[in-house]
Formats: structure tokens, sequence, C-alpha cells
């Protein structure tokens, strides 16, 4: 991960702005930059991931066909004079089949200086203008600074896999940053950069909605098998390109199970593998330990207590910028075993097995009354999840300065799983996602109990303890009447439970009166019968069953 921010106004000073991007210095630990336009100011904290020597240093100043030099070692806040290049851009992604778009560029009689895959970007900028976008494949967010035009353009991609926030500023100038953290105190009502848009001119256009399907495709089930299976390890594949060590996240769960079989297949060494449970009831461990043991990976086991959970729900929240509670509990775990690699291995680049649930099904999706309810519903969730699943993700990998690269959520992967008539995706064969499973039977890249394992939430994977110690927590935290009287004063996403009340105070704590970032609780359909809940967690459906062992 890195972080980028862009500031398009004459007010904010340069110490200002430096002190706002430093506040995300953990995605970007090896060095900082900025360079100051004609109006207001790039800047950028690198985590090297591709091209590590200096050279693949942002922001990238661009002029006539060429990236300019020069001094990253320089604490300067000026690159020359505004006037002396074109573009400069300042970009959080990872571009993938990008030496082909580079070969092209340079035929065409560009020149680059570093093997950074985001150093093409002002190219093809100049020579696509803002349809650049739909071109990529890519995980990214950006800001490009146009001093032919005096123009900022800012975008993200289709999923919000990395992430992006704006706000404007009392002068009413945009600012754009990785995270809130970068604009609380400088904005009021910070806003998530909507995903697949691009904002130039002060407006916002969709250029890609991976969720939107106009017709659903007809293939036979063993096409769409067929598909599944192939585009799956295609996404895997693409992200294994790394100058920087590769480490996976192994639940133990049907998801990350698959990626690491996919990645054991096409690594040419063993891979290394992560896992993390509670000390007295983990039930992951047992399963990632026997994917780890098929498939001969280096594998590493991190044990939590009761102590740890409680300990880390404070800086979770601080660094997720969230209330939402199936977000948080399923980042004690993420956010503990990442600190766990940052401290004690060299891997900077984590792949990870989200986006899963949202293409195929949840445990309460198994209640949709329709294919078009179905639809409907995993349409909103592939909408939403870069303030779920992706955010959680994000957060807890790039706060121990690692990378986050999601197969599941390959653009071509989605896009295509998106299209199957979702009649074909519901649960009628007794076994959600059975789809998935079955385009992947005939491999034997993971154990078949594996493969046919009951879905089980992460938090509650790593330990049903995991959930229960936040809720005691949060019981001793109040009373009955403290809860009633607090919950009062929160009229949006109002806590409606001691434990929801404990992460919005938190959460206020450091993003006061800033919950519309999040749209709402991450929650099953209550509309549906066998839904209306009042736990995010999978364990009070009544479809729960051999999950939780």
């Amino acid at each position: 991960m890195c972080s980028i921010m862009g500031y398009c106004g004459t007010k904010m000073s340069y110490e200002d702005f430096k002190r706002s991007l430093s506040k995300t210095k953990t995605r970007g630990p090896d060095v900082s930059r900025i360079i100051k336009t004609n109006r207001g100011y790039l800047g950028f904290n690198r985590l090297s991931i591709m091209g590590l020597n200096n050279n693949g240093m942002q922001p990238f100043v661009f002029k006539d066909s060429s990236t300019l030099i020069y001094d990253v070692t320089s604490d300067a806040p000026c690159y020359g004079e505004p006037t002396d290049y074109d573009y400069a851009l300042v970009c959080n992604g990872e571009i993938y089949g990008f030496r082909d778009l580079k070969e092209t560029l340079i035929g065409q009689g560009y020149s680059f200086i570093s093997d950074s895959d985001c150093e093409i970007l002002p190219a093809m900028y100049k020579e696509c203008g803002v349809d650049m976008f739909k071109m990529l494949d890519a995980e990214f967010a950006l800001v490009l600074y146009d001093n032919k035009t005096d123009s900022y353009i800012a975008a993200r991609d289709p999923i919000g896999i990395r992430p992006l926030y704006y706000g404007v500023d009392e002068d009413g100038s945009y600012i754009f940053a990785s995270e809130p953290k970068n604009l609380v105190n400088v904005v009021k009502n910070i806003k998530p950069f909507p995903p697949g848009h691009y904002f130039k001119d002060g407006e916002f256009v969709c250029y890609r909605d991976l969720s939107e399907v106009e017709v659903y495709n007809n293939d036979s089930k063993e096409v769409i098998l067929g598909n599944i299976h192939d585009l799956l390890i295609e996404g895997v594949d693409k992200r294994l390109d790394s100058d920087s060590p590769v480490g996976f996240l192994l639940s133990g769960g049907l998801d990350s199970s698959l990626v690491c079989g996919i990645a054991a297949q096409l690594m040419p060494r063993p891979l290394e593998t992560w896992a993390i449970g509670m000390d007295i009831d983990a039930i992951d461990l047992k399963y990632a330990r026997e994917v780890a043991d098929f498939i001969g990976s280096n594998h590493h086991e991190i044990i939590i207590t009761k102590k740890d959970v409680q300990d880390a729900l404070e800086p979770v929240i601080e660094a997720l910028g969230t209330y939402d509670i199936t977000t948080i509990r399923a980042s004690i775990g993420m956010y503990l075993l990442c600190k766990a690699i940052h401290e004690q291995s060299d891997n900077k680049v984590i792949l990870t097995g989200e986006i899963s649930d949202e293409i195929f099904g949840y445990k309460y999706t198994d209640f949709a009354p329709s294919p078009e309810e179905f639809q409907k519903e995993s349409q909103k969730r592939i909408r939403e999840i870069h303030m779920y699943d992706v955010l959680r993700a994000d957060r807890c990998i790039s706060v121990n300065s690692l990378e986050a690269r999601v197969p599941f959520g390959d653009h071509d992967f989605v896009e295509y799983c998106m299209s199957i008539n979702p009649d074909t995706k519901m649960n009628h064969y007794g076994k959600g996602k059975y789809l998935l499973r079955k385009a992947f039977e005939k491999d034997k890249i993971i154990p078949d109990d594996i493969l046919w394992r009951e879905k089980a939430a992460f938090s509650d994977a790593v330990g049903h303890s995991l959930k229960d110690d936040l809720v005691e927590l949060a019981e001793a935290t109040y009373s009955d009447k403290e809860y009633e009287d607090k919950i009062k004063k929160y009229k949006h996403a109002t806590p409606f439970t001691k434990e929801s009340l404990l992460y919005r105070e938190i959460f206020e704590k450091y993003y006061p009166d800033e919950s519309e970032m999040v749209i709402d609780f991450w929650m099953p359909n209550k509309s549906w019968d066998g839904c209306n809940v009042n736990d995010p967690s999978a364990r009070v459906l009544s479809n729960y069953g051999a999950s939780g062992v």
C-alpha cells in the first residue's frame, strides 16, 4: 500500500498539507514526497512493491513524452516551477499487465525511468484522456494534475479496493486522500470517493459499474464452471507479480483456501501462509493447518487472548474509520494477524479471499425469496463493499505497512460472475457457493472436506469467544440507563446494542460527526423471512448449522 493526497486550492499551507499526509505514514513508510502545483499540492507516502529503487518514487512528473528525474531525498516542497511539466500524478495502485502497456507506449515514443507500474499512467492520460480509466485492469486510486489546463483529475477502481476519500474546504477547494484520517479537521463531511468513477472539473462521472448486468448470459452450467475456474486462476496469477515477498492469509475457509491452493500450483516455491485463532476456542486453525499441510506451505499460526482482543479494539476502530459491528469484529483478528506478519516476516504483499460472498452468496442469502432479490442483494453488496469487507482488508493490512491484493475482486471475474443468471447461483443444491466449489472439484488443489466445508464468519471462526469478549466489554461499559440516554444523540446509524454504542463512541473520538462515511450497519436483509435479526453474525441464523464447528 501507499498513501496519496491531493489539494486543489491555494489556501492550505505546505506545512498543513505535510502534517495531514503524515497521518497515513504507515501506508507508505519507505519515503515521502510533496510537490507544488499552480494550484495546490500532490503528496505521496511510498511502500515499495514494484520498481524498488528511488526512480519509482512518486509524484511522477511528466513532460512531453518522458518522466522527469528529481532528487527524491530532498525535503524541498517543490520540484522546480509548476510550469516545468505537463502532468504530475500520485497513485496508490497495482496496474496488472502494465509491462505490455509500457512496451506499446515505448513504441509510440515514450520513455520511462523506473520499473514502477504506475509510471505509465501520465503517458496513458496524454494518449487517452479520461477514457484511460475504463482500459485499466487495476486496483487503484489516483490524483493527476494537468498543468496544461490547470485541472485535477481523480479516479478510483470499480470495486474500491484502493481507498480514496474527499472533502471540500471552506474555500470550496477539493481535497483527496487515501484515508479519512488525512482529512479530519481539514474539511467537514468527509466522503468516500465513489468506486468506478472519475472526478474532473467538479463532476463525478461513472466509467464502470461491475454490479450492473444488462443481459444475463445463457452459458451452460459446464461453461459457467469452466469460466469461473479459469478467470479465478487468472485473477490469482496476475496478483503474484511483485518485486517484494508475498504472503497469504489462510483461514481454512473456502475462499482463502482456494486462493492459496491456486497460488501453490503457480508459485515455484512453498507459500508463506498465516492463520489466527483464539487461545480457547479457535475454529479455523485446524482447517487452515489441514490446507497448509495439503499444499505444503510454510505455515504460521498466531494465537490471541481475550486481552489481545479487547486491547486491539480502539486502535482497530481508529485505523478503520468505521463503527460497523461486523466490520470491527472481523477486523480484530485480521489486524492482529497482519501485525504479526509485519513484525515476524519480510512479507509485504498479502493475498486475501474477500468478495466471494458478495458474488456467490452469504448464509443469509439462502433466504432470498427470488432470483431477482438475490441479484439485487448481490448488486447492493458489490456497490457498498468498499465501506465494509474491502475497507477492513485495506486498513488492517495497510496500517501494518503491507499491501492487500484481492483475486476475487478481479474485474473480469466479477463482471462474468455477476452476469450469471442468479437462479443458477441461488442455493438449490443444499450447499452455498455451489458453483464456485464445483468449478474446482476436479482440480484437487485443496482437500475435499475444505472445498465443501460450510461457511463460517471470519470473526466467529477465529473463536466464538472473540465476539463474546467484545460484548462483555460493552456490557461492562454502560448501564442500561446510560445506554438508553447515550444512543439518543446519534440520529444517523443509531446504535442498537451496547456493543454498537461502544464502537460508535470510539469512532466519534477519532472521526467526530463523520458517521455518514459509512452508509449504515452491515446487516442481513431484514425484509426477508428468516433474516429479521438484531446481530450481523451468521450464528443467529437458523441455517448456521455446521458452520461453527
